[in-house]
């Protein structure tokens, strides 16, 4: 397969997870709903992970970095995405969460003292202008469809998917030097999975009622769960992995930011509504963005 077709797939991926998540996580609650999809993931990616020994491939020195990598990425940041979702919906969440470029770029600044030219900077801007303009003037006037309203503060989701998104940058930067010193793709992320399904049941322990379910489960939410699971995580996930491994990781970075514009005809698909002009316009400035961040790559 070429890499761009598996770039291209995994935005698909995450377009569809967005849509199939958005009920469940309204239903039981984001960290409710997190807790039982990296529960699901983690059992199907060990029947596939074990029988090919993808463990054995993981050198020793790089189980603590995947391990902290899960926490980061994925029980804080797959957490923080799901609830976002939930407030959001799955437009405004996919928008959010594509700042985990410009993050990147800044963490990378940071730490390793990479300099930025005005391709990055300019980048940056658009993507923060993409995503003000998809969240503030991206709704239609007359309301629109159930995925498309807004549950509790505007704000308060727009911090948590801003958080989700950061979680992403630094999570994957710490499981990179797995990858390139050899490790399967996909056993790095049954790690990531495990240990982040660990944590999320691990803190039922804890007296704090958000942490659980809001309403019962579901053959319908666990249905969704485990679809939502298999297409964004399983898929999603490993495909981006094969891309990174396989081709420019640059083009494939930017292929795989598409999906704030993936989601758009989807959603006109599924809610029977097109999506508003400013909806259009946003998802595209934010992907113009990500594409200039990454031209350095290419």
């Amino acid at each position: 397969m070429p890499f761009e077709l598996a770039a291209l797939g995994s935005a698909l991926c995450w377009s569809i997870t967005g849509i199939l998540s958005t009920a469940p996580s309204r239903h039981l609650g984001g960290i409710a709903y997190t807790r039982i999809r990296m529960l699901i993931v983690f059992v199907l990616m060990l029947a596939w992970t074990v029988p090919s020994g993808g463990f054995a491939t993981i050198d020793n020195a790089d189980w603590a970095t995947l391990l902290l990598s899960g926490l980061v990425g994925i029980f804080i940041g797959d957490t923080a995405l799901f609830t976002t979702m939930a407030r959001l919906g799955p437009r405004r969440t996919g928008i959010l969460f594509a700042t985990n470029a410009p993050m990147t770029v800044a963490i990378t600044w940071i730490v390793f003292d990479e300099t930025l030219g005005w391709a990055e900077i300019a980048g940056c801007a658009l993507v923060v202008l993409g995503v003000s303009i998809a969240i503030f003037y991206g709704r239609r006037a007359n309301g629109g469809h159930a995925l498309e309203a807004i549950h509790g503060k505007v704000l308060a989701g727009v911090a948590l998917g801003l958080l989700a998104a950061f979680c992403q940058a630094v999570g994957a930067l710490m499981a990179k030097p797995a990858l390139m010193n050899g490790a399967d793709p996909v056993a790095v992320t049954a790690v990531r999975v495990g240990v982040s399904a660990l944590a999320l049941h691990a803190s039922l322990l804890l007296p704090i009622t958000a942490i659980r379910a809001r309403n019962a489960m579901n053959v319908d939410v666990l249905v969704r769960a485990t679809a939502a699971g298999v297409i964004g995580m399983a898929f999603g996930m490993s495909l981006l992995l094969y891309a990174y491994g396989n081709g420019n990781a640059g083009i494939a970075a930017i292929l795989s930011s598409t999906s704030p514009v993936i989601v758009l005809p989807l959603l006109w698909l599924v809610t029977r509504q097109r999506p508003s002009a400013g909806a259009w316009t946003g998802a595209v400035t934010c992907v113009a963005g990500t594409a200039l961040i990454l031209s350095r790559a290419l």
